[in-house]
Protein backbone atom coordinates (compact mmCIF):
# COMPACT_ATOMS: atom_id res chain seq x y z
CA UNK A 1 0.00 0.00 0.00
CA UNK A 2 1.26 3.43 -0.94
CA UNK A 3 0.22 6.87 0.21
CA UNK A 4 1.74 9.19 -2.34
CA UNK A 5 5.26 7.91 -2.88
CA UNK A 6 5.50 6.37 0.59
CA UNK A 7 5.10 2.63 1.02
CA UNK A 8 3.22 1.86 4.20
CA UNK A 9 4.55 -1.10 6.12
CA UNK A 10 8.18 -0.93 5.05
CA UNK A 11 10.98 -0.34 7.52
CA UNK A 12 10.36 3.41 7.67
CA UNK A 13 7.42 4.63 9.72
CA UNK A 14 5.03 7.10 8.02
CA UNK A 15 5.08 10.20 10.23
CA UNK A 16 2.13 12.57 9.93
CA UNK A 17 2.12 16.12 11.28
CA UNK A 18 -1.50 16.97 12.12
CA UNK A 19 -2.21 20.67 11.47
CA UNK A 20 -5.69 20.55 13.06
CA UNK A 21 -6.58 23.98 14.47
CA UNK A 22 -2.95 25.06 14.80
CA UNK A 23 -3.24 27.49 11.89
CA UNK A 24 -4.84 29.87 14.43
CA UNK A 25 -7.00 31.41 11.72
CA UNK A 26 -4.06 32.51 9.55
CA UNK A 27 -3.15 31.03 6.20
CA UNK A 28 0.37 32.41 6.62
CA UNK A 29 0.76 30.49 9.88
CA UNK A 30 -0.63 27.40 8.14
CA UNK A 31 1.94 27.72 5.35
CA UNK A 32 4.78 28.32 7.75
CA UNK A 33 3.67 25.32 9.80
CA UNK A 34 3.77 23.09 6.72
CA UNK A 35 7.30 24.24 5.91
CA UNK A 36 8.36 23.70 9.52
CA UNK A 37 6.87 20.19 9.50
CA UNK A 38 9.10 19.29 6.59
CA UNK A 39 12.18 20.58 8.41
CA UNK A 40 11.12 18.67 11.53
CA UNK A 41 11.17 15.41 9.58
CA UNK A 42 7.49 14.72 8.89
CA UNK A 43 6.54 12.64 5.85
CA UNK A 44 3.08 14.18 5.57
CA UNK A 45 0.90 17.04 6.70
CA UNK A 46 -2.75 16.32 7.44
CA UNK A 47 -5.55 18.85 7.33
CA UNK A 48 -9.16 18.70 8.49
CA UNK A 49 -11.89 19.52 6.00
CA UNK A 50 -15.11 20.72 7.61
CA UNK A 51 -17.14 23.78 8.39
CA UNK A 52 -19.10 24.33 11.59
CA UNK A 53 -22.26 23.52 9.64
CA UNK A 54 -20.94 20.24 8.20
CA UNK A 55 -19.97 18.90 11.61
CA UNK A 56 -22.76 20.19 13.89
CA UNK A 57 -25.51 22.84 14.08
CA UNK A 58 -25.58 26.28 15.62
CA UNK A 59 -27.31 25.56 18.92
CA UNK A 60 -26.58 26.40 22.52
CA UNK A 61 -28.77 23.66 23.93
CA UNK A 62 -27.08 21.62 26.63
CA UNK A 63 -26.57 18.77 24.14
CA UNK A 64 -24.11 20.97 22.26
CA UNK A 65 -22.15 22.22 25.25
CA UNK A 66 -18.91 20.55 26.26
CA UNK A 67 -18.80 19.47 29.87
CA UNK A 68 -16.76 16.28 29.98
CA UNK A 69 -13.60 17.30 31.81
CA UNK A 70 -11.79 18.42 28.64
CA UNK A 71 -9.71 21.43 27.68
CA UNK A 72 -12.80 22.85 26.01
CA UNK A 73 -15.35 22.55 28.83
CA UNK A 74 -17.95 25.29 28.82
CA UNK A 75 -17.71 25.87 25.08
CA UNK A 76 -20.45 25.30 22.51
CA UNK A 77 -19.55 22.91 19.71
CA UNK A 78 -20.47 25.28 16.89
CA UNK A 79 -18.29 28.08 18.20
CA UNK A 80 -15.37 25.72 18.84
CA UNK A 81 -15.54 24.32 15.32
CA UNK A 82 -15.92 27.80 13.89
CA UNK A 83 -12.62 28.73 15.52
CA UNK A 84 -10.88 25.47 14.61
CA UNK A 85 -11.97 24.91 11.01
CA UNK A 86 -9.63 25.38 8.08
CA UNK A 87 -11.27 27.53 5.37
CA UNK A 88 -11.84 25.44 2.28
CA UNK A 89 -10.53 28.20 0.04
CA UNK A 90 -7.11 27.71 1.67
CA UNK A 91 -6.83 24.04 0.80
CA UNK A 92 -5.49 24.31 -2.75
CA UNK A 93 -2.82 26.79 -1.71
CA UNK A 94 -1.76 24.65 1.25
CA UNK A 95 -1.64 21.53 -0.89
CA UNK A 96 0.63 23.42 -3.30
CA UNK A 97 2.95 24.51 -0.47
CA UNK A 98 3.16 20.91 0.77
CA UNK A 99 4.01 19.71 -2.74
CA UNK A 100 6.74 22.34 -3.03
CA UNK A 101 8.20 21.08 0.24
CA UNK A 102 8.03 17.43 -0.80
CA UNK A 103 5.40 16.63 1.83
CA UNK A 104 2.45 14.34 1.24
CA UNK A 105 -0.76 16.25 1.97
CA UNK A 106 -4.17 14.76 2.71
CA UNK A 107 -7.11 15.43 4.99
CA UNK A 108 -9.91 14.20 7.21
CA UNK A 109 -13.32 14.73 5.60
CA UNK A 110 -16.30 15.11 7.89
CA UNK A 111 -19.14 14.78 5.38
CA UNK A 112 -19.81 13.81 1.77
CA UNK A 113 -19.22 17.35 0.45
CA UNK A 114 -15.75 17.32 1.99
CA UNK A 115 -14.95 14.05 0.22
CA UNK A 116 -16.12 15.50 -3.10
CA UNK A 117 -14.06 18.64 -2.51
CA UNK A 118 -10.95 16.64 -1.62
CA UNK A 119 -11.40 14.44 -4.68
CA UNK A 120 -11.02 17.57 -6.79
CA UNK A 121 -7.65 18.07 -5.09
CA UNK A 122 -6.70 14.46 -5.82
CA UNK A 123 -5.83 13.56 -2.25
CA UNK A 124 -3.76 10.37 -1.93
CA UNK A 125 -5.64 9.07 1.14
CA UNK A 126 -8.45 9.77 3.57
CA UNK A 127 -8.28 9.89 7.34
CA UNK A 128 -11.40 9.10 9.37
CA UNK A 129 -11.26 10.90 12.71
CA UNK A 130 -11.97 9.03 15.93
CA UNK A 131 -15.37 10.58 16.50
CA UNK A 132 -16.46 9.72 12.94
CA UNK A 133 -15.79 5.99 13.20
CA UNK A 134 -19.52 5.46 13.73
CA UNK A 135 -20.40 7.46 10.61
CA UNK A 136 -20.63 4.38 8.43
CA UNK A 137 -22.10 6.22 5.39
CA UNK A 138 -19.12 8.61 5.45
CA UNK A 139 -16.61 5.75 5.74
CA UNK A 140 -18.31 3.89 2.89
CA UNK A 141 -18.31 6.97 0.67
CA UNK A 142 -14.67 7.81 1.34
CA UNK A 143 -13.58 4.18 0.94
CA UNK A 144 -15.43 3.94 -2.37
CA UNK A 145 -12.93 6.37 -3.87
CA UNK A 146 -10.35 3.58 -3.85
CA UNK A 147 -7.69 5.34 -1.82
CA UNK A 148 -6.08 4.20 1.43
CA UNK A 149 -8.29 4.78 4.45
CA UNK A 150 -6.71 5.62 7.80
CA UNK A 151 -9.10 5.20 10.72
CA UNK A 152 -8.50 6.40 14.27
CA UNK A 153 -10.05 4.23 16.97
CA UNK A 154 -10.08 6.71 19.85
CA UNK A 155 -13.71 6.21 20.92
CA UNK A 156 -14.25 2.83 19.30
CA UNK A 157 -15.19 -0.50 20.81
CA UNK A 158 -14.24 -3.66 18.99
CA UNK A 159 -17.58 -3.89 17.20
CA UNK A 160 -17.19 -0.30 15.94
CA UNK A 161 -13.80 -1.11 14.47
CA UNK A 162 -15.05 -4.31 12.85
CA UNK A 163 -17.99 -2.50 11.27
CA UNK A 164 -15.72 0.25 9.90
CA UNK A 165 -13.25 -2.26 8.45
CA UNK A 166 -16.03 -4.40 6.98
CA UNK A 167 -17.56 -1.28 5.42
CA UNK A 168 -14.32 -0.48 3.61
CA UNK A 169 -13.96 -4.03 2.38
CA UNK A 170 -17.57 -4.13 1.25
CA UNK A 171 -16.77 -1.50 -1.37
CA UNK A 172 -13.60 -3.32 -2.41
CA UNK A 173 -11.12 -1.22 -0.44
CA UNK A 174 -8.58 -3.29 1.46
CA UNK A 175 -6.03 -0.51 1.91
CA UNK A 176 -6.92 0.09 5.55
CA UNK A 177 -4.79 1.45 8.37
CA UNK A 178 -6.09 1.41 11.93
CA UNK A 179 -4.57 3.85 14.39
CA UNK A 180 -4.60 3.08 18.09
CA UNK A 181 -5.77 6.27 19.71
CA UNK A 182 -7.00 7.55 23.06
CA UNK A 183 -9.53 10.35 22.69
CA UNK A 184 -8.48 12.37 25.70
CA UNK A 185 -6.78 15.72 25.29
CA UNK A 186 -4.09 15.38 26.51
CA UNK A 187 -4.20 11.62 27.01
CA UNK A 188 -2.81 10.16 30.26
CA UNK A 189 -0.05 7.61 29.72
CA UNK A 190 -1.92 4.93 31.64
CA UNK A 191 -4.75 5.08 29.08
CA UNK A 192 -2.54 4.60 26.02
CA UNK A 193 -2.70 0.77 26.08
CA UNK A 194 -0.12 0.50 23.33
CA UNK A 195 -0.16 -3.30 23.40
CA UNK A 196 -3.42 -2.99 21.47
CA UNK A 197 -1.44 -2.00 18.37
CA UNK A 198 -0.25 -5.53 17.57
CA UNK A 199 -3.66 -6.95 18.44
CA UNK A 200 -5.34 -4.60 15.96
CA UNK A 201 -3.03 -5.87 13.24
CA UNK A 202 -3.65 -9.52 14.02
CA UNK A 203 -7.35 -9.21 14.74
CA UNK A 204 -8.29 -7.19 11.65
CA UNK A 205 -5.45 -8.08 9.25
CA UNK A 206 -4.60 -4.45 8.47
CA UNK A 207 -1.66 -2.10 8.77
CA UNK A 208 -1.55 -0.32 12.11
CA UNK A 209 -0.26 2.86 13.67
CA UNK A 210 -0.73 5.28 16.51
CA UNK A 211 -2.52 8.62 16.67
CA UNK A 212 -1.07 10.22 19.76
CA UNK A 213 -2.57 12.74 22.15
CA UNK A 214 -0.14 12.21 25.02
CA UNK A 215 2.37 14.89 25.82
CA UNK A 216 5.93 14.39 24.68
CA UNK A 217 7.40 11.77 22.37
CA UNK A 218 7.76 8.69 24.56
CA UNK A 219 4.50 7.06 23.50
CA UNK A 220 5.12 7.31 19.72
CA UNK A 221 8.60 5.88 20.16
CA UNK A 222 7.28 2.88 22.07
CA UNK A 223 4.45 2.46 19.55
CA UNK A 224 6.97 2.00 16.75
CA UNK A 225 8.70 -0.73 18.76
CA UNK A 226 5.32 -2.47 19.01
CA UNK A 227 4.71 -2.47 15.27
CA UNK A 228 3.20 0.93 14.46
CA UNK A 229 3.88 1.81 10.82
CA UNK A 230 2.13 5.18 11.01
CA UNK A 231 2.54 7.87 13.64
CA UNK A 232 0.23 10.88 13.75
CA UNK A 233 0.96 13.76 16.09
CA UNK A 234 -0.49 17.27 16.37
CA UNK A 235 2.08 19.82 15.25
CA UNK A 236 2.23 23.50 16.10
CA UNK A 237 4.64 26.16 14.95
CA UNK A 238 4.85 27.75 18.38
CA UNK A 239 2.70 26.99 21.42
CA UNK A 240 2.62 30.68 22.26
CA UNK A 241 0.15 31.24 19.41
CA UNK A 242 -2.40 29.28 21.47
CA UNK A 243 -5.50 27.65 20.04
CA UNK A 244 -7.77 24.70 20.91
CA UNK A 245 -5.12 22.04 20.29
CA UNK A 246 -1.96 23.78 21.47
CA UNK A 247 -1.67 21.97 24.82
CA UNK A 248 -1.27 18.50 23.31
CA UNK A 249 0.66 19.48 20.17
CA UNK A 250 4.41 19.27 19.67
CA UNK A 251 6.31 22.36 18.62
CA UNK A 252 9.14 22.29 16.09
CA UNK A 253 11.87 21.21 18.50
CA UNK A 254 9.66 18.58 20.18
CA UNK A 255 8.47 17.15 16.88
CA UNK A 256 12.03 17.00 15.57
CA UNK A 257 13.06 15.12 18.71
CA UNK A 258 10.16 12.69 18.24
CA UNK A 259 11.14 12.02 14.63
CA UNK A 260 14.75 11.43 15.66
CA UNK A 261 13.66 8.99 18.36
CA UNK A 262 11.38 7.14 15.96
CA UNK A 263 14.14 6.84 13.37
CA UNK A 264 16.61 5.67 16.01
CA UNK A 265 14.05 3.09 17.17
CA UNK A 266 13.74 1.81 13.62
CA UNK A 267 17.51 1.42 13.43
CA UNK A 268 17.51 -0.46 16.72
CA UNK A 269 14.70 -2.78 15.62
CA UNK A 270 16.34 -3.55 12.30
CA UNK A 271 15.23 -6.89 10.90
CA UNK A 272 15.23 -10.52 11.93
CA UNK A 273 18.76 -11.63 11.16
CA UNK A 274 21.37 -14.05 12.47
CA UNK A 275 24.03 -12.79 10.09
CA UNK A 276 26.99 -10.91 11.52
CA UNK A 277 28.22 -7.58 10.31
CA UNK A 278 31.83 -7.33 9.25
CA UNK A 279 32.55 -5.37 12.43
CA UNK A 280 31.09 -8.10 14.63
CA UNK A 281 32.85 -10.82 12.63
CA UNK A 282 36.15 -9.17 13.44
CA UNK A 283 35.27 -9.18 17.11
CA UNK A 284 34.72 -12.95 17.06
CA UNK A 285 38.48 -13.30 17.50
CA UNK A 286 37.89 -12.28 21.11
CA UNK A 287 35.57 -15.24 21.68
CA UNK A 288 36.77 -18.30 23.58
CA UNK A 289 38.81 -21.11 22.11
CA UNK A 290 41.15 -23.87 23.28
CA UNK A 291 44.66 -22.78 24.23
CA UNK A 292 47.64 -24.54 25.72
CA UNK A 293 47.99 -22.85 29.12
CA UNK A 294 51.11 -24.67 30.40
CA UNK A 295 54.31 -25.65 28.64
CA UNK A 296 54.02 -29.28 27.50
CA UNK A 297 56.50 -31.74 26.08
CA UNK A 298 56.11 -34.03 23.12
CA UNK A 299 54.01 -37.03 24.13
CA UNK A 300 52.36 -35.32 27.10
CA UNK A 301 48.69 -35.97 27.70
CA UNK A 302 46.14 -33.19 27.11
CA UNK A 303 44.42 -32.46 30.42
CA UNK A 304 42.19 -29.78 31.94
CA UNK A 305 45.32 -28.37 33.56
CA UNK A 306 47.27 -27.74 30.37
CA UNK A 307 44.43 -26.94 27.96
CA UNK A 308 41.59 -24.56 28.72
CA UNK A 309 38.83 -22.62 26.98
CA UNK A 310 39.95 -18.99 27.19
CA UNK A 311 39.91 -15.79 25.20
CA UNK A 312 40.88 -15.04 22.40
CA UNK A 313 39.46 -17.18 19.63
CA UNK A 314 42.43 -18.41 17.60
CA UNK A 315 42.35 -22.01 18.81
CA UNK A 316 39.96 -24.90 18.37
CA UNK A 317 36.29 -24.36 19.13
CA UNK A 318 35.54 -25.17 22.81
CA UNK A 319 33.11 -27.85 21.65
CA UNK A 320 36.17 -30.03 20.90
CA UNK A 321 37.42 -30.00 24.50
CA UNK A 322 36.17 -33.46 25.45
CA UNK A 323 37.45 -34.80 22.13
CA UNK A 324 41.03 -33.67 22.72
CA UNK A 325 41.28 -34.59 26.42
CA UNK A 326 43.54 -37.65 26.83
CA UNK A 327 45.24 -37.16 23.45
CA UNK A 328 49.02 -36.96 23.19
CA UNK A 329 50.97 -33.96 21.93
CA UNK A 330 52.94 -34.26 18.68
CA UNK A 331 55.71 -31.91 19.83
CA UNK A 332 56.78 -29.54 22.54
CA UNK A 333 54.18 -26.74 22.86
CA UNK A 334 54.74 -23.43 24.54
CA UNK A 335 52.21 -21.90 26.94
CA UNK A 336 49.92 -19.47 25.11
CA UNK A 337 49.76 -21.45 21.86
CA UNK A 338 46.35 -21.88 20.19
CA UNK A 339 45.48 -25.58 20.16
CA UNK A 340 44.93 -27.21 16.79
CA UNK A 341 44.43 -30.81 15.66
CA UNK A 342 47.86 -30.68 14.00
CA UNK A 343 49.44 -30.44 17.46
CA UNK A 344 47.92 -33.63 18.86
CA UNK A 345 47.67 -37.27 17.92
Amino acid sequence: MYIGNKEIGDNSCFIIAELSANHNGSIDIAKETIRAAKKAGADAIKLQTFTPDTITIDSDKDYFKINEGTLWDGRVLYELYKEAHLPWEWHKELFDVAKEEGLICFSSPFDFTAVDFLEELNVPAYKIASFEIQDIPLIEYAASKGKPIIISTGIAQEEDIKLAVDTCRKVGNNDIILLKCTSAYPAPLELANLNTISDLKNRFNVEVGFSDHTQGSLAPTIAVSLGAKVIEKHFILDKSIGGPDADFSLDVDEFTEMVDRVRDTEKLLGKVSYDLSEKVKKNRKFARSLFVVEDVKKGDTITLENVRSIRPGYGLHPKFLNQVLGKKTMSDIEKGTPLSFELIQ
